[in-house]
């Protein structure tokens, strides 16, 4: 089956896609098409990531881009940011360090819905890029917290599975809410 990039839309909750684990892909002309696009659209949504899955695609990639800012730097040991928008495939994550700390997350596929995660705050992810290549890098800080935010979503895991009960009990009508506009309410 051939993908037209241009055709691809951020899926909202409760799309089926987003609670599928993805399957393994080999980088492909196809898949670095895909990835252009997905980094179009997360930029359009003003995003730091998007997984395959929030697209429809049971693949196991996402792309991600954590520029610069206040608290986040290229020059920490690890990074806090990336350089640019990149492609993970297939990747791993290992070696979680710190404390697991609460921050707000939000995501493309839940508009208007945030609430805090407890996520470690450097992780070590190792992953293919489009050429093919094999790499391992470790990062802190929101880079860190993206790499785990969209590997969830390559299992089927949304934010709504790991926020603090406080936030799932704050979200509870905004999440009926957009059940309500998929006819599942």
């Amino acid at each position: 089956m051939t993908i037209d990039p241009s055709t691809l839309r951020i899926l909202e909750y409760p799309a089926p896609a987003l609670r599928r684990k993805a399957d393994p892909i080999d980088p492909t002309p196809e898949v670095s098409d895909v990835a252009r696009r997905m980094i179009e659209l997360m930029r359009e949504a003003d995003g730091i990531g998007l997984a395959a899955p929030q697209v429809g695609l049971s693949w196991r990639m996402f792309i991600c881009h954590v520029p610069e800012g206040p608290g986040r730097s290229l020059t920490d040991t690890p990074p806090s940011a990336s350089s640019g928008p990149e492609a993970y495939i297939n990747p791993e994550l290992s070696d979680p360090q710190g404390a697991y700390e609460p921050f707000e997350e939000g995501c493309l596929s839940l508009p208007d819905i945030t609430g805090d995660v407890l996520r470690p705050p450097t992780i070590t992810i190792t992953a293919t890029d489009l050429a093919g290549q094999r790499f391992t890098r470790t990062a802190t800080g929101l880079l860190a917290r993206c790499w785990q935010h969209e590997l969830d979503h390559l299992n089927g895991v949304l934010i709504l599975d790991k926020m603090t009960q406080i936030w799932r009990t704050k979200n509870r009508a905004r999440v009926r809410d957009l059940e309500k506009r998929a006819g599942l309410r």
